[in-house]
């Protein structure tokens, strides 16, 4: 069976547009990119779009070539008119921590500066990594937490090892075992996890023998093939699970998260 995530986007949706309501102020949050493929284009357009249903403006900044972008990215900081900075993925050429480093940590909306990674490290994190709250957000929306066995398979900055970070607080308490396309007997692990939380970039790296029955599975895959996007989880298994749709599941609340980011910075504005 496929969760349905609709319901936690419209609550995520309606808590922005009423928070947006109480600001009295318009909300900016300014996209950079260099150099965009026709995907990261298109991208671009959808969270314009999103941004626009919301009430937030939405600006592209696009740099052709590195010295460009990082001088965008230190006017976006300084200027009190924006709010939020969002830098598409990959930069052509550029270290993404050189990009992430000239952006103000109170503006990193994606959470990925160094000073919000940090505080993720002590629970009191302002942005977490989108990606990974997404997931959080899905599973406190629909299960307890609290010693509940689950496996992170991946172990990029962006998802798996801030999101084992954030299960592992104290309020959660989530049991977290991480691993990754090199663990050693990865099916007899994820077989006696409540919870797999699949977010490796592999297709079917996740199986039906690889989980037990009534489990929950996470796809956090984006995998582009001729056919479409699908992610690390093969279909078969939401026969035996309860599992996040590809597309339309993690990406969506990823996405409205994004946007939750951006106003809870003009909350913080406004009070300093």
């Amino acid at each position: 069976m496929y969760i349905d995530i609709k319901p936690l986007w419209t609550t995520i949706k309606n808590n922005i547009i009423e928070k947006i309501s109480t600001l009295n102020k318009t909300i900016t949050l300014a996209a950079v990119t260099l150099k965009p493929d026709d995907a990261t284009q298109n991208y671009l357009k959808n969270q314009e779009k999103l941004a626009k249903k919301l009430g937030i403006n939405y600006s592209v900044y696009e740099a052709i070539n590195r010295n460009q972008l990082f001088s965008i990215l230190r006017e976006l900081s300084s200027d009190n008119n924006v709010h939020g900075i969002f830098v598409t993925h990959p930069l052509p050429g550029i270290e993404e921590m050189e990009a992430v480093n000239m952006i103000s940590p109170e503006k990193d909306v994606e959470g990925r500066h160094p000073y919000n990674m940090g505080m993720l490290m002590y629970g009191s994190e302002f942005f977490a990594p989108c990606t990974a709250e997404a997931v959080v957000k899905i599973l406190e929306d629909i299960t307890k937490l609290s010693g509940a066995n689950v496996v992170v398979v991946g172990r990029s900055t962006t998802v798996g090892k801030p999101l084992a970070i954030m299960l592992l607080r104290r309020d959660r308490s989530a049991t977290v075992t991480v691993c990754h396309t090199r663990t050693r007997n990865l099916q007899q692990i994820t077989r006696n996890a409540d919870i797999v939380i699949a977010a490796a970039g592999k297709i079917n790296l996740i199986t039906s023998d690889m989980v037990k029955e009534n489990s929950i599975v996470v796809d956090v895959g984006i995998n582009v093939t001729d056919n479409g996007i699908v992610g690390d989880v093969n279909p078969e298994v939401s026969e035996k699970a309860l599992v996040t749709p590809v597309p339309g599941g993690v990406g969506r609340i990823t996405t409205i998260i994004l946007m939750e980011h951006v106003v809870k910075a003009a909350e913080k504005l406004k009070l300093t």
